[in-house]
This record gives structure tokens, sequence and C-alpha cells, in this order.
């Protein structure tokens, strides 16, 4: 797919990641420039978000390899096409993952689009994941090193977009590459990963969250509708959660843990059960929305794949059933999910192919 000499502009983060991807690309005879995306300017101090160490060792990482370090400013488009629905999707009572949005608005559609206009013929990440061509067919598959795997996040990819990517790490692990960063001399070779969203930085969600969202506190019941506390907002919990209910040792309550069973919205009202098994928490299948094929299309109507729905699961084996007119899916699981939740992506797989995915709408019983 890429012959030397070809350009390519890496997605530099100032992380380790996207340093080797770049020092890769560069021995493989490449035409390397890096690119650094300024994403978000509200209340980004030293305190709350990085960038200015992470250019900086962007920066470092470039002078280094001896290539040019471009730098732009998508913050604008970042607040409209990812922030915004990250808010309204919390307002809704959902738990977005922006994260996802961040790949298909930002880093495979302006920064692409941008790197096109500098004349590249190719686009490169630090993720970890692969893209496989046969003939003129792209497909996204899991990378090598499965711990670190990210085509989970990267489902949205469809063919327009892979086709001009290039994912440097696809065949290697992360031991490997911090290793080949240290040989390399990069100063960010031991730099700890970063988790989370950047825009919330080192700061507790729900602080970060109250600033943009007012927070409506209200009752938390338990299965027989009973108040036994009171939540903060129903924005700051998410299926499945067990920690800062504060509602422990209840002496009508059964000595088990409690946890987020579900969130009505109508009433402002936080539903909680007990015990880590509870069959409340559970249900054997969901409904997804907005659909999106890497191929452009859905394998069949009806199919048999694996799934994910959430990033660190295991791949779950399920029963696929399509609706073309709503873009929906019904997905049967072979066992019951624990914590389905609206908001988050399921991710759909054939063996290590990443075929797909959509949002979750809501859990299905059948």
């Amino acid at each position: 797919m890429v012959k030397a000499g070809d350009k390519v502009i890496v997605g530099m983060s100032g992380g380790v990641d996207s340093s080797v991807a770049a020092l890769l690309l560069k021995n493989h005879g490449y035409q390397v420039e890096g690119l650094f995306m300024k994403n978000w300017e509200e209340d980004d101090t030293e305190t709350y978000c990085s960038a200015t160490q992470d250019i900086a060792d962007a920066q470092s990482v470039c002078d280094k390899l001896r290539i040019p370090l471009h730098t732009v400013n998508f913050a604008s488009e970042y607040w409209d096409n990812v922030f915004a629905n990250f808010l309204s999707e919390y307002k809704a009572g959902r738990t977005p993952n922006p994260d996802i949005l961040c790949n298909r608005e930002i880093k495979f559609k302006v920064f692409l689009d941008y790197a096109k206009h500098l004349g590249a013929d190719f686009i490169a990440t630090g993720h970890y994941a692969d893209n496989i061509q046969i003939a003129e067919s792209f497909s996204l598959a899991k990378a090598r090193d499965l711990n670190k795997d990210q085509s989970y996040f990267l489902y949205t990819l469809g063919q327009a977009q892979l086709q001009h990517t290039i994912f440097p790490l696809a065949n290697i692990d992360k031991q490997q590459v911090r290793m080949l960063a240290d040989q390399a001399g990069f100063l960010n070779s031991n730099k700890k990963d970063s988790t989370g969203i950047c825009f919330i930085g080192e700061r507790k969600f729900k602080d970060f969250l109250q600033t943009f969202l007012p927070a409506i506190p209200g009752a938390i019941v338990n299965q027989q509708d009973q108040i036994i506390g009171q939540h903060e907002g129903l924005m700051y919990y998410t299926l499945g959660q067990r920690q800062g209910l504060g509602i422990g040792g209840l002496a009508m309550a059964a000595n088990e843990p409690w946890f987020v069973m579900a969130k009505d919205l109508e009433r402002n009202v936080l539903v909680v059960c007990q015990g880590h098994d509870n069959p409340s928490l559970f249900a054997p299948g969901l409904i997804a929305q907005q659909l999106t094929w890497v191929n452009g299309a859905a394998p069949a109507s009806e199919f048999v794949c694996t799934a994910k729905i959430r990033y660190r699961q295991a791949d779950q084996s399920c029963k696929l059933q399509l609706d073309p007119q709503t873009n929906k899916c019904t997905v049967v699981f072979d066992q019951p999910q624990r914590a389905i939740t609206p908001g988050q992506s399921i991710v759909f797989y054939d063996q290590n192919i990443c075929v797909g995915g959509g949002i979750i709408e809501e859990k299905y019983y059948g």
C-alpha cells in the first residue's frame, strides 16, 4: 500500500507511541513529517491539561528524527463535533465515549483533510491496530498486542479513511515500543501513558462536569422503590458502578455491596441493587443505533459474530439482526451481559477483524 518516498504525516501527541510510529516510518524510507493537534483550549492550564509539555515532547522527538513538526488548532472543531455531543449525552442520562467520536471527527477527518492539504499521501497514528489491504478493500484488524489493541475505538473508520492510514504499531508490543524509544534517545521513552479524556486532565470527573452541566440531586432507591440515600446528579453515575454511592451499612439491607442498576430520568431517581451478580444487572441483549461498517455495508441482515460492549471486555459471542430502515440492530448474546450502558459503543468482530459497531440505545429482553 505504501512505497518508499511517500509522504506520511504522523499525528504526534508527545507520547511514546506516536513517537515510535514516526521512527519506524522514517526507518522504512518514507518522507515523514509530524503534526501536533491542539484540541482543547478551555482552562487548559498546566494543572489540567499537559498540552505545553506534550508539544515540547513532540518537538524533541521530531528534532531527534530531523523531521518537521506542524502544529494546528482544532479546538473549535473539537468543541462543535465532540464536546457538544459529550455534554448532550450526559444531559440525557447516557454515558458517551468521546474518544471514539474524536477519532471519527478529528483524527481521521479534519486531521486527514489537513494532512492532504499539506501534500500527504498517508497519515499515521500511534494506535495499536492493523490495516489489512486485500485487492482494493481495507480491513480494520486487532493489533498483535491484544492487551493494548485499540480497534474498539476505531470502528467508525471506513474505506475512505483506511486507504490513507497507516498503523505502524500493528505488529509490535508496548515493551518493544518503549525499548525502541529508549534506543533512539527519545526523552519520552518512559513517559506515562495518557488515560481518560484529555480535556478533563487530572481533575475529578465530577468537578469538571459540574462546570458545564448543573447537577440536580435526587433520591437513591432500592428495587422495592424505597428511598435509601441521595445522589448528587444522575450524570455522575454509570450502570454497574459500585464506588461512591454512599449507601453502605444500612440496617435494613443484607451485607452486600450496592451497584447502580438503572437511572429514572423522569423522576430523577437512581435505582440500585445489591450483589455483583444480581440478575437485575444483566440483560440477554441490546438494541444498537447509528451503525457503521468498515466495508461500507453489513455482512448480512442476520449474522453471528463476537462483540465488545466496553473496551477491556473479552469478545462475547452473539447474533445480530439488522433493521436497515432505522439503521439499528438487535443483538442477542450467548450469555447475558452485565451493565449494558446506553451511550457506550458495541463493536463487532469476525475473529480478529473489526467489522463495525454502533451506539447502545437500550437493553433488549426478547
